[in-house]
């Protein structure tokens, strides 16, 4: 008699590198899932939870393959059907929900075709039962108008939404197993919740087995039973949630554990500061948008609308709120990438033009903006060395035996080998990268540094070693900065302050140490109440209004 409904043994798997030489990237895993059971894969990138996770449905990624072992589900060896074999039992006995809905959705076919396509392929039952099936489904995973839904097209729906949806085109053909690849890590954080929230219920009511394959443990410890830690293709331990979270013994486990900044995490240590601190930037009234100026001299899309804030030089501001509240016009605002249609910006006592090319090259360097993405900020055909070297002439008119001494002095203070300015950022970690991003801010010597969702793509235990190299440089250079982000934990650990943006305004700031206890704002509490915690048990407690949600969030 069967009792785990997965079993993988001794799994192994290569890849071949653009050199075509062949390297083992998961190094003998081994695990189990019982029927009905969640288990999570967590790691940092590279660690091969995703590889893993696509052994399951039989698939190996581009240029790799799977070179031993065993991955047994429903008593079946995926690894030993025919690829006929494999697809017959995909979307059947083993769905998939992809990190991205957005891609997984044909733009130009309706909703209700697309969600009931698994049903139509496999011969599973007929249209008519299959959309009364998928109109259950939209109902169990508190879709909005379940009846209706469907007959829209994907881009009339919000993120949150489409990704419900892709789990319900998962779930229609009623599987034992359903694969969870980072479903929520492109969701605001009040969405991800009512996501999680749904996943949860409908995967207990039909007592469907998972794997839930993520970087962020407060995440997983809402949803799995189980956890698999995973670092370099191998595994590093295996536990109950409870215990991995309360009790790890792997210090790799308890290296992720400590990345994770809880909520009242030890701010980063002040630089010693005026009896009374100077404004460093004051900005008012700043509007600013897309599009041409209409004749109300209002931009045509609107984004920013009336924002005013005041930094004070030695602190540091955050700056959060869902995607397209305005957190990141404002950034580029300020450093007059996109200048303000109405406003003022000061800083240090001085007005600023609206434009960056309208201000001196000393006003240019002063503030300096890091962006989300370094893959797309730092030019790939250029060396670290070429990247680094143009503020330095740029801004300071450097020769070149100065140049190579000040680039090294850069590398060293973000934590990088001076050998890595002879590679190109191809060749670099995502990590990596983000710390030649930053050297590239620090070039400049400047006194503010806008820093842009800097460690959203990173890995728990890389983005905690960037907020680190912060804090360190802050101490060292007394540096200002303006972070922003959607996740609360990074900002509270890291700000003197934190403001709150909501549909392109202000609506509350107020001082780190005062989080948690004088929201007014409804937004701002469901905002807060919403960061996941390191217990298992918060997301079942958690008590939300629902006319609350609906309104204020993009669900």
């Amino acid at each position: 008699m069967m009792t785990n409904l997965v079993e993988i043994r001794d799994l192994k798997v290569e890849a071949t590198t653009d050199a075509g030489r062949r390297v083992e990237i998961i190094k003998g895993v081994s695990f189990e899932i019982a029927p009905g059971e969640i288990v999570a894969l967590i790691g940092e990138s590279g660690s091969g939870k995703t590889t893993i996770a696509l052994t399951l449905m039989g698939y190996a990624r581009a240029g790799c393959r799977i070179t031993g072992g065993s991955v047994r589900v429903c008593g079946t060896d995926m690894t030993r059907l025919s690829e006929r074999e494999r697809a017959a039992i995909r979307g059947t006995r083993v769905a998939y929900v992809p990190q991205s809905a957005a891609a997984a959705f044909n733009p130009a076919q309706r909703i209700m075709d697309q969600v009931i396509e698994v049903a139509r392929i496999h011969h599973l039952m007929s249209d008519a039962e299959a959309r009364t099936r998928a109109v259950a489904l939209f109902r169990a995973l508190s879709l909005p108008d379940p009846d209706n839904i469907g007959d829209r097209y994907p881009h009339q729906v919000s993120g949150g939404q489409l990704q419900r949806l892709s789990a319900a085109m998962a779930l229609i053909g009623d599987p034992e197993l359903v694969i969870f690849d980072e479903p929520t890590t492109a969701l605001d954080v009040t969405t991800q919740i009512e996501v999680l929230r749904a996943f949860k219920a409908v995967m207990q009511k039909r007592n469907i087995a998972g794997v839930y394959v993520s970087h962020d443990l407060a995440v997983v410890a809402q949803i799995a039973q189980r956890i698999v830690v995973l670092r370099g293709g191998e595994v590093q331990e295996i536990g109950m949630t409870d215990a991995i979270l309360s009790t790890p013994q792997h210090p790799y486990t308890r290296e992720l554990l400590a990345a994770f900044r809880p909520v009242g995490a030890e701010p980063f240590p002040r630089t010693k500061a005026d009896e009374a601190p100077k404004p460093l930037l004051e900005l008012s009234n700043i509007v600013a948008g897309y599009g041409p100026i209409l004749g109300s001299g209002l931009p045509a899309i609107q984004v920013v609308k009336s924002v005013s804030l005041k930094l004070e030089a030695g602190r540091n501001l955050g700056i959060i709120g869902e995607s397209g509240c305005g957190k990141s016009t404002l950034a580029r605002a300020i450093a007059g990438i996109l200048p303000p249609a109405g406003g003022d910006i000061v800083f240090e006592d001085r007005q600023l033009s609206r434009s960056a090319k309208k201000r001196s090259r000393e006003e240019l360097r002063k503030i300096q903006i890091v962006f989300q993405s370094a893959d797309t900020a730092l030019n790939p055909a250029k060396s670290v060395g070429e990247i680094l070297a143009r503020p330095l002439v740029f801004y300071f008119a450097m020769k070149a035996q100065e140049r190579e001494a000040r680039i090294d002095r850069l590398l060293d203070m973000v934590h990088l080998p001076r050998a890595l300015k002879h590679r190109r950022p191809p060749e670099l970690s995502g990590g990596q990268k983000q710390r030649v991003n930053l050297a590239r801010a620090l070039a400049a010597e400047p006194r503010l540094i806008l820093c842009d969702e800097i460690t959203s793509a990173l890995d728990t235990v890389v983005a905690a070693a960037i907020l680190d190299l912060l804090r360190e440089l802050q101490a060292e250079l007394g540096l200002s900065y303006i972070f922003i982000s959607h996740d609360l934990p990074t900002v509270e650990a890291i700000c003197d302050d934190v403001a709150v943006m909501y549909a392109g305004e202000k609506i509350e700031e107020m001082p780190r140490s005062r989080i948690g206890t004088v929201e007014h704002h409804p937004y701002t509490r469901l905002l807060f109440s919403s960061v996941p915690k390191l217990d298992p048990r918060w997301l079942d407690g958690l008590e939300r209004d629902p006319a609350l949600v609906a309104a204020l969030s993009k669900r």
